[in-house]
């Protein structure tokens, strides 16, 4: 295993910048839901869902997942990209994550609610992006 590049102060200090909220692939997707004409339907974060997706379009019933390759195991390059140090507690979490995302839509769609995830990815394609968010909210 090598040492970390950061002190444990250091390391600390970069963790805690890690959004779960807010984040630049979820402001993308909102700007698109926005240039799609949906701006006033759906609210951000349904806490009271399972899973608290990112956008709640609650009249159409229907709830959007905006996910990190890394953190919710995508199989692209990005999210296939195993850490090196600590990776039996990295491949746990990840493997928590997968498991996680799976049960809260199997919920959603168990109490009549349409699911749509959204890679980061898949977001810096515009074209494919708004396409995808067309076909499901219509």
């Amino acid at each position: 295993m090598r040492s970390d590049v950061f002190d444990a102060e250091k390391r600390s200090a970069v963790m805690r910048a890690v959004k779960s909220r807010d984040t630049k692939p979820e402001l993308v997707v909102r700007a698109a839901v926005c240039a799609l004409g949906y701006g006033r339907r759906y609210r951000i974060g349904g806490a009271k869902l399972p899973g608290k997706p990112d956008l709640v379009f609650g009249a159409m019933r229907k709830a959007i997942f905006v996910h990190g390759c890394f953190w919710h195991g995508h199989d692209c390059k990005r999210g296939a990209r195993q850490p090196k140090d600590n990776a039996a507690y990295w491949r746990a979490k990840i493997a928590r994550n997968v498991a996680r995302d799976a049960r809260s839509i199997a919920a959603l769609r168990a109490a009549g609610w349409r699911t749509l995830t959204l890679w980061e990815c898949e977001i810096k394609q515009a074209a494919l992006l708004a396409r995808k968010l067309r076909a499901f909210l219509k």
